[in-house]
């Protein structure tokens, strides 16, 4: 599966816009690594247990919104974007959507 931030593929001829397709998940950390972000917050610095969380979370939902092109039939999306979105204190929701095509 071809995935880009483009509208197009540059060399190839896009044959059918499938539509829509996206994959979105909500995640948390536990207490303890709430804490340890915590206590980073007040003397600075990368919240490493937050920057895992999200970058986890962007796999999972690439991976969701993959499987949602592939049963439509895709062989590659395009236009792809993200969004992130606090849910509550420690959990955040990571959507990925873009457009499903095939590809010649």
């Amino acid at each position: 599966m071809l995935l880009t931030n483009t509208s197009d593929v540059t060399g190839r001829e896009i044959l059918e816009n499938l539509g829509l397709v996206k994959g979105s998940t909500i995640r948390a950390k536990h207490l303890g690594k709430d804490i340890q972000s915590f206590f980073r917050m007040i003397v600075g610095g990368e919240l490493k247990e937050y920057s895992e969380m999200i970058e986890e979370s962007r796999k999972i939902a690439t991976a969701l919104m993959v499987k949602d092109a592939e049963n439509l039939g895709a062989n590659a999306v395009v236009n792809i974007r993200f969004a992130t979105s606090a849910v509550m204190q420690g959990a955040a929701e990571i959507l990925v959507y873009g457009t499903a095509v095939k590809l010649k």
